[in-house]
């Protein structure tokens, strides 16, 4: 049974370069969530300011269309009998 902690033997740990303690620490403790992307939508939102902006966008839309106006300000025009 293989450990928690051990490598793929196709790794080795000097190719991991050196690891910082405490690195992502601060962020962490800010509440930073980390999430992962599909390939294909991280290509097309390179950047967490792109991925912020467009979900922002979507909560906007998502919001504005639950909460439609009761009703339309233009005004209705009869049909001509004819």
């Amino acid at each position: 049974m293989k450990k928690a902690d051990e490598l793929r033997k196709e790794y080795r740990r000097e190719d991991l370069g050196t690891g910082v303690r405490g690195k992502y620490y601060r962020e962490y403790m800010k509440g930073t969530n980390l999430v992962l992307l599909r390939p294909e939508v991280a290509q097309a939102f390179p950047t967490s300011e792109a991925v912020n902006e467009a979900l922002q966008s979507l909560i906007d839309v998502a919001t504005r269309s639950a909460n439609p106006t009761t009703r339309s300000t233009r005004t209705r025009r009869k049909r001509r009998a004819g």
